[in-house]
């Protein structure tokens, strides 16, 4: 019997605990001869050392048996490969694990992503958490507790962009410096120490740093879940022959219509509609997981429902979106192209009659955020992820460039995240600290983001609430209680 570690998975070993996790944001549907995304789990210690020794490539039952053994030389080598086996067969459930009578066979049996298989899911750039009495994230809230665990670095290795996108959140004036390669290697090295697990790669536009290529080779080299944010128009056959190589990485990409006018009216960029197109269609020959964002804006209104239809025929998500957030300057200067909340009012009405699950997927949302407490954390920044510029500047997210935690020219990863001020002050943070939302009868349709407060707040600050957001917040659950029929009881 022969055992690999499937592709798709990342493993990180803490000692007293190991993490999997499914990079794929790809998968299969749950159907009965299909696997569903795997998940993330949480193994013991000695699961994590049968688990370390696995690979991608296929090896024999005895062969683990005996690096295992290495960890526990007191045990019997029958007792373990009759342990191994069991564990690596219950692994396997999830498609951590592929087995196989062969090497060979091994690896045929382990699915593989395409575009032309019509059960394939779509990107949905989300974790599938398993339904285990306590989940992993609640195990490592628990485990780690004010010790907050950096798993998520958003790193922007340019800030050139050949691209004038006019609701962009970064001034073009901005957008001058590549990120010293040194820097970058040395950020990837510290990342793998403290055993970050996902890493987002953007600009400006990535592709014009002129080490791109050898940038993607070492996070796969490094074992990273890997996304990359870039608008495609400098793709080419070299950059897909090592994206093929690492079955961790995905693309998101923004398409803004179907119609060329429009699309390079918004990137303000002549020909990147059919250069982004193109690259687009590539990445789909190749079998490169993507996903497609079209954000909504006055330009676009009445033709980004084409991009959907249009990627839907390729088994391609696209995912579109209304939120469109100020430059992190304050000055509000990228906003004439957002819709009016009167627009979004109109918007959200058509996909409701558009769409009967629009309404539907709306209220299942906000059910899950019903157990809204005071003392909960309003977001993810500094507790589990950061962002790191081409200069070195570290911010809080890729939005949020007008709050540096730090700079990682002279000073570490470590240190930032254990020692600054600043993400001390943020960690402090509730939800508490919103009074206004704590005691808005709508905030379960609404999710809370400093970034857009502060971004859109003369003075920066995040505690000043956004009423842009708060009034489609409100729109939302009028139209959901409308569809349950009890409008006018509940405002």
């Amino acid at each position: 019997m022969f055992f690999k570690k499937s592709s798709h998975v990342i493993f990180r070993n803490y000692d007293s605990f190991g993490y999997i996790t499914d990079n794929r944001n790809f998968g299969y549907k749950k159907k009965a001869n299909h696997a569903s995304l795997m998940g993330d789990k949480i193994l013991s210690a000695s699961g994590a050392a049968f688990f370390s020794a696995l690979d991608i490539e296929p090896q024999s039952l005895n062969d683990l048996a005996n690096k295992i053994n290495q960890s526990f030389n007191s045990v019997d080598i029958e007792i373990i490969k009759k342990d191994a086996k069991k564990f690596y067969s219950i692994l396997e459930r999830d498609r951590f694990v592929i087995s196989g009578n062969t090497p060979q066979e091994c690896k045929e049996n382990e699915p593989k992503f395409s575009y032309k298989n019509k059960d394939t899911q779509n990107i949905s750039y989300s974790r599938n958490i398993g339904s285990e009495e306590e989940s992993p994230q609640d195990f490592l809230k628990r485990y780690y507790g004010d010790n907050h665990h950096l798993t998520n670095i958003h790193i922007e290795i340019t800030s050139r962009c050949n691209e004038r996108c006019v609701h962009c959140y970064i001034p073009h004036d901005s957008k001058t410096n590549d990120i010293d390669s040194s820097l970058f290697y040395n950020i990837l090295k510290q990342c793998f120490d403290m055993k970050v697990l996902h890493l987002t790669l953007s600009g400006g536009e990535p592709m014009l740093h002129k080490n791109f290529r050898k940038f993607l080779e070492k996070c796969r080299e490094y074992n990273f879940s890997l996304n990359i944010l870039s608008n495609l128009t400098l793709l080419d056959d070299a950059i897909i022959k090592e994206m093929k190589k690492n079955p961790l990485l995905g693309i998101q990409v923004s398409l803004y219509a179907m119609n060329n006018e429009i699309h390079d009216g918004i990137t303000q960029c002549k020909g990147s509609f059919k250069k982004t197109k193109s690259s687009i269609l590539k990445l789909i020959e190749n079998d490169i997981p993507l996903q497609i964002s079209c954000p909504i804006m006055k330009q676009n209104k009445n033709c980004y429902s084409d991009v959907v239809k249009w990627a839907a025929k390729y088994n391609v998500h696209a995912g579109d979106d209304y939120v469109i957030i100020a430059t992190h300057d304050n000055s509000t200067r990228n906003l004439d192209c957002r819709l009016s909340t009167n627009e979004i009012k109109e918007l959200i009405s058509e996909k409701s009659a558009r769409d009967a699950t629009y309404l539907e997927k709306i209220e299942i949302e906000s059910e899950k955020k019903e157990d809204f407490s005071p003392e909960d954390y309003v977001c993810s920044v500094c507790n589990s992820s950061l962002c790191i510029s081409d200069t070195g500047d570290v911010y809080p997210c890729a939005g949020w460039q007008g709050y540096v935690v730090g700079n990682m020219q002279g000073a570490t990863l470590s240190h930032i995240w254990e020692e600054s001020s600043k993400i001390s002050y943020l960690r402090s943070l509730r939800k508490r600290d919103f009074p206004k939302c704590v005691q808005c009868t709508s905030k379960e349709f609404c999710t809370m983001c400093m970034v857009r407060n502060a971004n859109e707040s003369p003075r920066g600050d995040p505690l000043e609430v956004n009423e842009y957001f708060c009034e489609i917040a409100r729109f939302h659950k009028m139209k959901v209680l409308e569809r349950k029929g009890v409008y006018g009881n509940n405002q």
